[in-house]
């Protein structure tokens, strides 16, 4: 876990200061007028832990998904959306408030957003007061930092295991030594694990989101004949790790088709302090403290992730087929996300943490009742800022109040269309010798800039990758002097905010 970031910052995304300094947003909108019929759609809205863009739907040959790909026959791939920072709780509260990190004041996983901004009305909070019934299942807000204004009944957590018998037996046995040895498990950093993955032999409701989609299949059932709509939030915690899934999904792969990363090392000529030595994933047991893993743990732990994939995407199924049976789904718009990339060996690193495309483009899938383009993709720059403001334009909702970002439903109607300059998102790193700072990042088309700031200080650090050329993004040419018109201009596009740059075209 980071330790908290907490010193002010916003200088470079000075529109966002502008905008948050303003009048205090009121605490409560008022309910849609007696007599008015709330927005035309319910919203099953989806959100998926730790999921990067690959599936079927995103092109790739090898993940098992027919129900991600189910939703994308029926609405929109979005192929370059962008979270506003690659970490669970700053990306997941800044997207349900439609405020980017500065504002929310979370770039960690240990504050709420009502500190910083204790009247402003989240996404699930402005459905229900224009007259929908609220609800969560799962993983929606970080755990422990729920959002009780958000939802009309208090949310539903996942009632089921994490690990399997055996896996449960190790974690066990760890935390008897742990407590042997002294440590205190109450203390975040005392946490006991058990292994990075398992195949049990045990049915899907076992696990969590097993348990998760049971309760909203049956929210479903006592939806269907409600007369207001609802606003239905589904969170899957797999695949994060550890990556555990019934032992019939691992069987859908064979280890030797499983390809590693083609470029585990560093990206060269980029500063130390933008690579991360996957510290979530190295408090497992048996991983090793500091180094490369070994290819065929490696293997594994990839073979695990694709398996949670495959279990998630059948639990999905279970709700899309409810949503089938009871009628609901032409009468529905599903949105479903992960909530950043993931890396899997690429820059020698796993987990998120980072500013690299790999952890920073997430996927993003909608569907809309009745949509012309259905199973079409955009290319255009999107950002999860925008996720709010287009759910309540195509249930035609009034646009919120103080949001950062703006609808793309245009994009729906026609997905070929020019959309923004710029995507923005932002990563807290401690710098040696500087103390704690910040990486403020800008992707346009085909450039992404990252520039690294310590409040206070005349410091300024940075990575160019032409994604043209370098996709993977191996080189930095930030100190490259043929680059040197591109970085300048690029600074002063990131400088200038948000607002200018990532405004539709």
């Amino acid at each position: 876990m980071l330790p908290p970031f907490r010193l002010p910052l916003g200088v470079l995304l000075a529109a966002v200061t502008l905008l948050t300094g303003s009048a205090r947003l009121p605490a409560q909108e008022s309910a849609a007028p007696q007599g008015v019929t709330p927005g035309r759609y319910n919203v099953l809205f989806i959100a998926v832990d730790d999921l990067r863009p690959q599936f079927g739907a995103y092109g790739d040959p090898v993940v098992k998904s027919p129900n991600l790909d189910r939703i994308a026959r029926r609405g929109v791939t979005f192929t370059r959306a962008y979270c506003q920072q690659a970490v669970c709780s700053p990306s997941r509260s800044s997207l349900l408030t439609g405020r980017r990190p500065d504002t929310t004041k979370v770039w960690d996983l240990v504050t709420h957003f009502r500190t910083a901004i204790p009247d402003v009305v989240t996404l699930p909070q402005h459905f229900k007061n224009h007259g929908y019934h609220s609800q969560s299942f799962g993983k929606i807000y970080h755990p422990g930092y729920d959002d009780p204004a958000s939802w009309s009944v208090p949310p539903t957590r996942q009632r089921g295991a994490a690990w399997g018998p055996d896996g449960q037996t190790i974690l066990r046995d760890r935390r008897a030594m742990m407590l042997a040895a002294g440590r205190n498990l109450n203390q975040p950093q005392s946490r006991a694990y058990g292994p990075a993955w398992e195949a049990p032999e045990v049915p899907d409701e076992f696990l969590n989101d097993g348990t998760i989609a049971t309760d909203a299949i049956e929210a479903l059932q006592a939806r269907k004949d409600a007369k207001e709509p609802f606003f239905l939030a589904v969170g899957f915690l797999k695949p994060h790790l550890p990556f555990v899934a019934p032992k019939k999904y691992w069987d859908l792969y064979r280890p030797e088709e499983i390809p590693l990363a083609t470029n585990p090392y560093p990206s060269r000529g980029a500063p130390a302090y933008a690579w991360q030595n996957a510290g979530e994933l190295r408090q497992y047991p048996g991983i090793p403290s500091n180094g490369p893993l070994p290819k065929e743990m490696a293997r594994k732990l990839i073979h695990g992730y694709y398996a949670a994939i495959s279990y998630m995407d059948a639990q999905l199924g279970r709700i899309l087929d409810e949503l089938d049976r009871q009628g609901l789904t032409e009468k529905t718009v599903i949105v479903l996300w992960g909530d950043h990339g993931w890396h899997l060996g690429e820059h020698g690193t796993w987990c998120k943490h980072t500013n690299y495309e790999v952890a920073t483009r997430a996927p993003l899938l909608m569907s809309v009742p009745g949509l012309k383009s259905a199973g079409r993709k955009s290319a255009g720059l999107v950002e999860f800022v925008d996720i709010y403001p287009t759910l309540a334009d195509v249930c035609g909702l009034p646009r919120p109040d103080g949001v950062e970002g703006g609808s793309f439903k245009p994009l729906m109607d026609d997905p070929g269309i020019l959309w923004k300059r710029a995507a923005f998102h932002q990563y807290p790193r401690a710098i040696p010798g500087q103390g704690a700072g910040m990486g403020y990042a800008i992707r346009t088309d085909r450039y992404r800039l990252v520039e690294w700031r310590v409040p206070g200080k005349d410091f300024r650090q940075h990575e160019l990758y032409d994604l043209l050329t370098d996709p993977d993004e191996n080189q930095n040419l930030a100190n490259q002097p043929e680059h040197a018109a591109t970085v300048r201009r690029l600074t002063e596009q990131l400088q200038a905010g948000w607002r200018a740059s990532a405004a539709p075209r």
